[in-house]
């Protein structure tokens, strides 16, 4: 699958930044657990969200040719106060304006450090996106907000580079628990009901996006809408070691 056009990951990236803004000022507690993340608060994962996409943009306006602390992008820390949702939702909105303008002035092939293998600003335009969509999603759950948009081409981007990650993580990184997954007759069928698919071991099947969430662990494979065909331990054991985010 090609990666999307560098302008629609921008777009993108406003949306879903949006998403999130939402979660957070729809009278959910700021301190309420985030389920899927649960060492973090509704607060801390928008803070979470908000850093790195103001780290990614630090990386893309200053064409970094190295790593560069979190904390050196301007405004990391976000709200000096916390417990303020409409200063946290300004924030958010900062944090996406700012990365969204540097990825737009740099162009997908503008250099930018980064841990992978591309070092481009293509790559985090493609990485923010699909950030903010799983964690947009988390903090849906923890506000207790049902699940907003997720476009088809962008959930099937995601999941696409969930795998260029698992592939990453097992020849570069040789994470011993990544690397668990390459034995015979281990491979794995998703099933997008609204999206061709391929026969495999096992098959999720569902709408796209619900396919995405129970891939980043977002969603019970036993969610309304989706249904697992096949071998089930094997999708769980795939589940169980290549979730990175």
């Amino acid at each position: 699958m090609t990666p999307l056009p560098h302008d629609r990951y921008c777009d993108e990236i406003g949306r879903q930044t949006d998403r999130l803004r939402a979660a957070v000022t729809s009278g959910a507690a700021l301190t309420a657990t985030v389920p899927t993340c649960p060492d973090w608060t509704l607060e801390d994962l928008a803070r979470h969200v908000g850093r790195a996409l103001r780290w990614a943009a630090l990386l893309v306006r200053t064409r970094a040719e190295e790593d560069v602390p979190e904390d050196e992008a301007p405004g990391a820390g976000g709200p000096v106060t916390r417990g303020d949702p409409a200063a946290l939702d300004a924030w958010l909105a900062e944090s996406g304006e700012t990365v969204v303008g540097a990825l737009r002035e740099a162009g997908p092939d503008g250099p930018a450090w980064s841990w992978s293998g591309i070092r481009t600003a293509g790559f985090w335009a493609r990485r923010m996106t699909h950030e903010l969509i799983v964690h947009a999603a988390d903090a849906e759950l923890a506000a207790g907000r049902p699940f907003g948009a997720v476009p088809a081409d962008a959930a099937a981007d995601a999941i696409e580079e969930w795998l260029e990650i698992v592939r990453y993580a097992q020849q570069v990184m040789s994470d011993p628990e990544a690397n668990e997954l390459r034995v015979p007759g281990a491979g794995i069928h998703l099933h997008a009901t609204d999206a061709p698919a391929e026969k495999a071991a096992v098959a999720l099947r569902g709408p796209l996006a619900d396919v995405l969430l129970a891939f980043y662990r977002r969603l019970p494979l036993d969610a309304p809408g989706l249904e697992v065909l096949g071998d089930r331990k094997l999708l769980e054991f795939w589940l169980d070691r290549a979730t990175f985010t």
